[in-house]
C-alpha cells in the first residue's frame, strides 16, 4: 500500500512536475524515498534550501509550469522563505513542502519545532498543515491550484510520520491544473480611457512585465498615439526591442528620456506595471491598466483605473482612438534620449581594451555580443541590474531574470540552475556579483553535480557596489563594502569547473567565447572596477549634496552599447535641429 509521500510525488509527477529542489534530512527522508522509488521525476540535491526556493521559482518563470522544492523541518523549510517571497512576488507557480517535527510534539518545544504553516503564509496565497492521511489528496489539490491559478506561491507543512503511513485513497490523485484566463476590461472603462487618450496632446505609455503577449498590441498603441514608450526593469524583455518609439528605464536604474517623457505627458498611461517608486512617477495626470485590481492606484493617483489584460484592453481601445499627424512630442523625446546615451559613448569606447580594472559596462557589452540569440540570463541584484538592464539587448527570444521585486542578493546562481535543468540545450547565463556568488557559493557544487552547463560570468570588484553609491547618495564614506579579492576561478577549478580569471580587458572576448562553447559549466571570473557606478535618471539635490560630501568616485550615467544604436535607429524619421 503506497505511502502520503509516495501519493505525494505521484501526484506531482501526474501533474507534470519533473524535480524536486530541496536538501534531504530527518523528517523530509519519506518523500525523498518516494521520489527514488518513482519514475519520471527527480531529486535535485542543491547546498542550501534558499537556492531550492530560488531555482523552482526561476523554472517555474520559463516553463509557465508548477515548480516544487522542499525542505526539512524547522531550520530546513525555514531556509526556503526568501526564495519563496521571491518567487511569489515575482508570480511564479511554485509549491513548497514544508516538512515538519512528529505530529504528536507539535506544540511541546520539540527539537527544531517551528510553525511553518504560520511561517509561510505572508509569502504565499495558501499555507496549510497535513494533520492526517486522508487531508492529504484535498489539500494538495488545492495548494496546487492556488500555486497555478493565482500565480505564486502555495505551501503545503506535512510532519515526517504523517508521511511515512499509510495513504488514504488512490496512489495518485487526478487533476487538472487551470491557469489564469486573461482578463477582458469593461466597455466602460475602455470608452472612458479612449476620451481621456483622446482629450490628450502628449501622451506616454510605460510598460511592465504584465504587458507580456501584448507586444504588438501596444506598438501599435503607440502608433495610434504618436507616444514615446518607457519600460520598468520587469518590462525591458517584454517591450523594448522592434520599438521605434523607446525612450528607455525609469527608476533607480533608469537610463535615457523616460523620466522626462513621463514627467512632461499629459497623460501617462501605466501598462502592466506596478512599479513601486512612486517618487519617479509623476503622481497625476496617470491612467493605468492592470489584471490585478488590486494594482490600481496603490503607487499613484489615478485619473482611471482599467481592470484588464493588457492585450485584451488595447485591442478593446484602439478602434476608438482619433487620428494624430504631430509627432513633436515624440520626436523630441527620441532625440533627448539618444542624445542622452550618446553622452557617455566616450567614456565606454575611449580606450576600454587598455584600461584595468576592467569596466564592468564593456565586459557586460562583450557578454551581450557572445551569448546566444535566444539565451536566458539570470543576473545578482546590485551593479549586475544595472549592466543587465543598460547592456542586455532583448530581442523577443532572450530572456532576463532576477529577483527585481524582492531586490535579494545571491539569486542569479541558483536561478540559472532551475533554468538549465527544465530546458536542456538553451543556454544560460549567470551574471554574478562577487558579492551574490560569494553568498550561495556552494550551489557551484551543484553545477558540478549535475554538470549543468550554466556560464557564470563573475563581476567581480571586491566590492558591495551598489550599497556603495546608496551610502555615497546619502553623503556617508563607503564603510563595510570593500572586501579582500577573492580568486572565484580557483574557487570554481576546485569544485571541479572549467574556469579563468580575466585581469585584461582585452582577453575578456577571448574568455567568454571558451567558456560559452565549453560542453559543461564555466566560469569566468572578471576583475572590474570598483569605482563605476550608476546614478538615476533624475538627480535631486538631496542626492548631489551627498555625492559632495562623499569621496570623488567614477559616476556613468545612462546606457550604451547597442541602445545607442537601437536610439539612433528610431531617429531616422525625426528631424535634427
Amino acid at each position: 500500500m503506497a505511502t502520503v509521500a509516495e501519493q505525494l510525488v505521484r501526484t506531482l509527477r501526474d501533474a507534470g512536475v519533473e524535480r524536486i529542489y530541496g536538501i534531504v534530512g530527518d523528517s523530509l527522508n519519506p518523500v525523498v524515498d518516494a521520489v527514488r522509488r518513482t519514475d519520471g521525476i527527480e531529486w535535485v540535491h542543491v547546498r542550501h534550501e534558499e537556492a531550492a526556493a530560488f531555482a523552482a521559482a526561476a523554472e517555474a518563470q520559463v516553463t509557465g509550469k508548477l515548480t516544487v522544492c522542499a525542505g526539512s523541518c524547522g531550520p530546513g523549510n525555514l531556509h526556503l522563505i526568501n526564495g519563496l517571497y521571491d518567487a511569489h512576488r515575482s508570480g511564479a507557480p511554485v509549491l513548497a513542502i514544508a516538512s515538519h517535527i512528529p505530529s504528536t510534539q507539535i506544540g511541546t518545544g520539540f527539537f527544531q519545532e517551528t510553525h511553518p504553516a504560520e511561517l509561510f503564509r505572508e509569502c504565499s496565497h495558501y499555507s496549510e498543515l497535513v494533520s492526517e492521511p486522508e487531508q492529504l489528496p484535498r489539500l494538495l489539490r488545492i495548494a496546487m491550484q492556488a500555486a497555478v491559478g493565482k500565480r505564486g506561491v502555495a505551501v503545503l507543512s506535512i510532519p515526517g510520520d504523517v508521511a511515512d503511513r499509510r495513504a488514504a485513497g488512490s496512489v495518485s490523485v487526478p487533476l487538472t491544473l487551470v491557469p489564469p484566463s486573461p482578463v477582458a476590461p469593461s466597455t466602460e472603462d475602455v470608452t472612458q480611457l479612449a476620451a481621456l487618450m483622446n482629450a490628450a496632446e502628449k501622451v506616454m505609455l510605460f510598460v511592465g512585465a504584465g504587458a507580456e503577449g501584448a507586444h504588438d498590441e501596444v506598438m501599435s498603441l503607440a502608433t495610434a498615439l504618436v507616444a514615446p514608450v518607457g519600460h520598468s526593469l520587469g518590462g525591458k524583455e517584454v517591450i523594448q526591442y522592434d520599438n521605434p518609439y523607446d525612450v528607455g528605464m525609469n527608476g533607480l536604474l533608469g537610463y535615457g528620456a523616460c523620466y522626462e517623457a513621463m514627467h512632461e505627458a499629459d497623460l501617462v498611461v501605466l501598462l502592466g506595471t506596478d512599479f513601486p517608486y512612486d517618487n519617479f512617477l509623476p503622481q497625476a495626470r496617470t491612467v493605468q491598466v492592470d489584471v490585478d485590481p488590486a494594482h490600481l492606484g496603490r503607487r499613484t493617483p489615478l485619473e482611471l483605473g482599467v481592470h484588464g489584460s493588457v492585450r485584451e484592453t488595447v485591442e478593446a481601445l484602439l478602434p476608438l482612438l482619433r487620428t494624430r499627424t504631430d509627432r513633436s512630442f515624440l520626436d523630441r523625446m527620441l532625440l533627448r534620449h539618444a542624445r542622452k546615451l550618446e553622452k557617455v559613448v566616450e567614456a565606454y569606447t575611449s580606450g576600454v581594451a587598455q584600461r584595468t580594472p576592467i569596466h564592468p559596462e564593456y565586459a557586460a557589452s562583450l557578454v551581450d555580443e557572445v551569448a546566444a540569440d535566444d539565451a536566458v540570463f539570470t543576473v545578482d541584484t546590485g551593479m549586475g541590474n544595472v549592466w543587465a538592464s543598460r547592456y542586455l539587448t532583448p530581442n523577443g527570444e532572450r530572456r532576463v531574470i532576477g529577483s527585481f521585486r524582492h531586490g535579494s542578493m545571491a539569486n542569479a546562481l541558483p536561478q540559472a540552475i532551475g533554468v538549465a535543468l527544465a530546458q536542456p540545450g538553451r543556454q544560460v547565463v549567470s551574471l554574478s556579483g562577487d558579492g551574490g556568488l560569494s553568498m550561495l557559493m556552494g550551489e557551484l557544487l551543484t553545477l558540478s553535480t549535475y554538470e549543468v552547463p550554466v556560464k557564470v560570468v563573475v563581476f567581480n570588484n571586491a566590492s558591495l557596489g551598489m550599497v556603495k553609491l546608496e551610502m555615497l547618495v546619502d553623503g556617508l564614506p563607503d564603510y563595510g563594502t570593500d572586501h579582500p579579492r577573492v580568486d572565484f576561478a580557483a574557487i570554481a577549478r576546485a569544485c571541479g569547473l572549467y574556469a579563468e580569471q580575466v585581469t585584461d580587458p582585452g582577453d575578456v572576448r577571448g574568455a567568454l567565447e571558451k567558456a560559452f562553447a565549453h560542453p559543461g559549466p564555466a566560469v569566468v571570473e572578471l576583475v572590474t572596477d570598483p569605482n563605476a557606478l550608476s546614478i538615476p535618471p533624475k538627480i535631486t539635490g538631496d542626492m548631489v549634496r551627498g555625492f559632495a560630501l562623499a569621496a570623488s568616485k567614477t559616476v556613468l550615467n545612462g546606457g550604451v552599447g547597442k541602445m545607442v544604436e537601437m536610439a539612433r535607429s528610431n531617429l531616422r524619421n525625426t528631424p535634427r535641429p
